[in-house]
Parts: structure tokens; C-alpha cells; sequence
């Protein structure tokens, strides 16, 4: 059976990702397009065009064209908006890059991802300059000023005339974000200008942003949920966006006061810290009228706990990478009637299947099965992967990984996952990348990692680990930490005689979660 939303399918205009999100966006003058949280910069919305022009120029005049790739290695802030536009608007795509990444871990996605230039950000601007001499990159430009990069602002200075690259938004991949698989490696999708201006148009549609809305952006925008559905989505609206660099309780709580926010953007972390957090109803947020919570499930308790002390309700999407990454909504109109813990509806112009696992097989109504999507936002491709392509999309279906029921009212329920990723505060984590790190340690025989609960985290990783003697578990936390993002540190080891496998080899996960049960 296949599902379709309630709402008409949308048109997608034949535009590029900038010329659709900013090609009205004079007619806001000077209205706050961006406005920094912590240090209190603001762009208007008439200075943004004209930055992201002046930025295209300069990018172009360095070689930038299309067909090439950018990194954007930034934490939240004004200028990151400057320099993504810059980048499409040279005709280039965008590979955004988690700043808190070590330098190995960034180099890969610069390799893997052919990078030419390097943009990023002042506090990490050190680490962009080692990692950027090893891959050969020779333009690093930074956000700011630091010894041995160009300033962004240079470009700017410059006044070049922006170009007009020739671009088929069909076609063209504006942004290639790195989702982790399975596998353990990050793959690269390949997100085009018509898949991101897809989602952004049918997403509008449930959600009645305005010129009058103030949108909270502490949800990073390397991050396909922060990068389309806060930061894209805001700036299209001509709304305010109020960018945070980190989730800092007290602060977070304060911009919200200061600057009258009217929607919010949640991952289940936060939720839960504002739902124990002493002080929460000291600070007034009357002005906020809609909150969002994505990135992994959330507790139905704890959402009422933190509702009944913000004020407002809080409703959960569901979306991924490989979707640009919106599928399912609580549209504005139902955002008080719709039960708490499902994540609404279908998107416009999105269709959705629920199969038996490892079938095509539809199952009965009413039954949870495979979440399969299909829609104008699900992505052209993975990069350079051919065989995880076909083994995601089949006849433009998307494989999900996830489990999910709808009802009879065409409201869908996430229920559970197939996929083994570990989602720690949102991030997913590969439990293969952890286990190669572990094995590389010379006294560990065998690993294996799974997700556990975490108070923090919602789920975090945990190491089953045989070992030849003279190990201890601080070691090994200690090892892998020096090794990997603080996301994906491993937080607790237990040492076992064998680790459980298939005939194949294959780890047998399930085994190790029924005895951590």
C-alpha cells in the first residue's frame, strides 16, 4: 500500500538551492537576516545578497567552478550562511564538516570528498591548516582572522561581479554531507539543487513560517536538520536566524527570552536537560510558539515535562540525510491535536511503503513494517558508491532502515530501528568505526560495539572486548578517545571470553543487547 500526505503535491522550481532561498530576498531591506547569539554580529537580509555575490566573485576568481567541491568546516555563526551561498552561487558544492572531528577523520571526507578549498572557522582554524597542508589544499580561508589563512572577508573586499555558472538544478549536487553506514565508513550523498529546494518547498507548506519569526539555531548546520530545516528554511521566510554555536542550558534559555524566539529546534538531549534543569520557568518565552524535535526518538514523558515548563508543545519530525532530509511533518494547523511521540505526517509530494524487512512485501495495514519513502528530496546517490546506491533506492524507493506503523487518521509512529547505528545526542555513530579503532589497540583480540542507554545521550556506545591480559577499561576509553570525535567515545567496556558471530563472521549484535538487557 502506498501512503501519500493529505496535503496537494507541490511544484519545484528550476532553481538552484540560492536562487530559491534568497533570489526575493531584497525585498526584506535591512531586517535581521542572521544574528549571532553570543557575540551579537547581524547581517540584514539586503547585505546577505550582497556578501554571497561579492563571495561568489572572489571564490570563482580563485578557480572555483562548478563541478568542484567546497569544505565548510564551521560551528554556528552569521558568516556561515555568507560562505555556503558564496559557494553554490559560484556554481560549486558544498561539503559541510563537523568541526569537533579530528584532524584524521576531517582528512577523510576531504579526500573522499576531492575538496579544493577549505572555508572555516576561527577556533578550529588551526586544525584546518594542518589538516588542509596534508591534503594538498592551498586555499584556507577563514570566518574571522588567524595567522597563515586568508580572511573570507578579503573576497568580500573585492567587490568581483558574482558569475553565472551553468547548472542543471536537477542534476548539479549542491551539498554532500557525510551520512556514517553500517560499515563503519561515512558515505558521501550527493544532495542536488533540486532535491534541497524540494524539501524546502514542501516543507513550507506545513510550516507557516513568516518574516515575523525568530528561529533558534544551535542545532549545527553541518548537519543536514540544521543546514535545510533551521538555517534554509529561516532565510527563505525571511525570518530572523539566531545562530548558538553549542546547547549551554542557561545561555540557550536566555537567547530565547532576549530575542523573543518564536521556534525552536530540538534534539532529544536537549529536551531532556530542559526538562530536569532548575530555572527553566524564571525566563520568560512567551513569544515561542512552535518547538521541533528531530534527529532520533523521543521520550513521550520526558516531552511533557519539558513542555509543561517552556509553555509550549513540542512535536517531532522524521527525516534523513539521504532525504535532504524532511519526510514526515507536524504541519503548523495540527500542531496541538496531533498525539505527542508520533512524527505526523507525510510531506507534500512524498510517498511512503511499509515492507516486511528484507522484502518488497507490503504488510498488512495497521502492521509496523521497513519505512520506505520516495519523493523530489531523496537523493541522486551516494558518492563513488554504486553498490550502497542500489541497495538504498530500489525503483526510487528509499530504504530507511527504520520501522514504522501508521494509523488509521495517516499519522506515522517510528517504533524502532534496523540499522545498527548508535544515536548519541543525534550524532550517529558507526559501531565498525569503533570497533576498528579498538582492534587496532596490539592487546585487544577481538570487539565489538553496541548502543546502549544513556541518560545524556539517549543511547551510547559500549565495547564488548576480548583482550590478552594487562588491560584495563580505562585504557582502552582512553585509547579510542585520543582517536575519534568526543561523540563518539566509547563509554563503558566490559571484557568477555568471545564475542558472539554468525557462521559467516557476522557480529551478532542482538546476542550482546539481550544479555546488556
Amino acid at each position: 500500500m502506498i501512503y501519500r500526505s493529505p496535503l496537494p503535491d507541490v511544484e519545484v522550481p528550476a532553481l538552484t538551492l540560492t536562487e530559491f532561498v534568497l533570489g526575493q530576498a531584497r525585498r526584506f531591506g535591512d531586517r535581521a537576516a542572521l544574528v549571532d547569539g553570543v557575540t551579537g554580529e547581524r547581517i540584514g537580509y539586503a547585505e546577505l545578497v550582497d556578501a554571497v555575490q561579492a563571495g561568489a566573485g572572489g571564490l570563482a576568481a580563485l578557480g572555483v567552478r562548478p563541478g568542484d567541491v567546497v569544505a565548510l568546516l564551521s560551528h554556528n555563526q552569521p558568516r556561515y550562511a555568507v560562505a555556503l551561498h558564496a559557494v553554490l552561487a559560484a556554481g560549486a558544492a558544498v561539503t559541510p564538516i563537523n568541526p569537533v572531528l579530528t584532524p584524521e577523520e576531517i582528512g577523510k571526507q576531504l579526500a573522499a570528498s576531492r575538496a579544493s578549498v577549505l572555508i572555516t572557522a576561527e577556533p578550529v582554524a588551526g586544525k584546518a591548516l594542518e589538516v588542509a597542508r596534508a591534503a594538498g589544499i592551498a586555499h584556507v580561508l577563514v570566518l574571522g582572522e588567524h595567522e597563515g589563512a586568508r580572511p573570507f572577508a578579503d573576497l568580500l573586499a573585492e567587490g568581483r561581479p558574482a558569475p553565472s555558472p551553468e547548472l542543471d538544478p536537477a542534476t548539479a549536487v549542491a551539498a554532500l554531507p557525510f551520512s556514517s553506514g553500517t560499515t563503519g565508513m561515512a558515505k558521501g550523498v550527493r544532495l542536488t539543487h533540486r532535491n534541497l529546494v524540494a524539501n524546502l518547498a514542501q516543507t513550507r507548506v506545513g510550516w507557516r513560517i513568516t518574516s515575523d519569526d525568530v528561529q533558534a539555531a544551535v542545532l549545527p548546520f553541518f548537519h543536514i536538520y540544521g543546514f535545510t530545516i533551521i538555517l534554509n528554511s529561516g532565510l527563505l521566510a525571511g525570518a530572523t536566524v539566531l545562530t548558538l554555536p553549542r546547547f549551554e542550558p542557561h545561555g540557550y534559555l536566555a537567547a530565547l527570552e532576549k530575542h523573543r524566539v518564536t521556534r525552536a529546534y530540538f534534539a532529544p538531549p536537549m529536551v531532556l536537560t530542559l526538562a530536569n534543569l532548575p530555572g527553566v520557568e524564571d525566563y520568560d518565552l512567551s513569544a515561542l510558539r512552535f518547538a521541533f524535535c528531530g534527529a532520533a526518538p523521543l521520550d513521550v514523558e520526558v516531552t511533557e515535562r519539558a513542555e509543561k515548563r517552556l509553555g509550549c508543545l513540542i512535536r517531532q519530525g522524521y527525516g534523513m540525510t539521504e532525504a535532504s532530509p524532511g519526510t514526515h511533518q507536524v504541519f503548523d494547523a495540527e500542531f496541538s491535536s496531533m498525539p505527542a511521540g508520533s512524527v505526523g505526517r507525510l510531506s507534500p509530494g512524498t510517498e511512503a511503503r511499509l515492507v516486511v524487512p528484507g522484502t518488497d512485501t507490503d504488510v498488512e495495514p495497521g502492521e509496523a513494517g521497513e519505512l520506505l519513502v520516495r519523493g523530489p528530496q531523496v537523493m541522486a546517490g551516494y558518492l563513488d558508491n554504486p553498490e550502497a546506491t542500489a541497495a538504498t533506492i530500489t525503483d526510487g524507493w528509499l530504504h530507511t532502515g527504520d520501522i514504522a506503523r501508521v494509523d488509521g487518521d495517516g499519522v506515522f509512529w517510528i517504533v524502532d530501528r534496523l540499522k545498527e547505528l548508535i544515536k548519541y545526542k543525534g550524532y550517529q555513530v558507526a559501531p565498525a568505526e569503533l570497533e576498528a579503532v579498538l582492534l587496532s589497540h596490539p592487546r585487544v583480540l577481538d570487539a565489538a560495539v553496541i548502543g546502549v542507554p544513556h541518560a545524556e545521550g539517549g543511547e551510547a556506545p559500549k565495547a564488548f572486548v576480548v583482550a590478552d591480559g594487562g588491560l584495563t577499561a580505562e585504557d582502552l576509553l582512553a585509547w579510542v578517545a585520543e582517536r575519534v570525535a568526543p561523540y563518539k567515545k566509547i563509554r563503558d567496556v566490559e571484557f568477555v571470553d568471545e564475542i558472539p558471530k554468525s557462521p559467516t563472521g557476522k557480529i551478532l549484535r542482538r546476542v550482546l543487547k539481550d544479555r546488556e538487557a
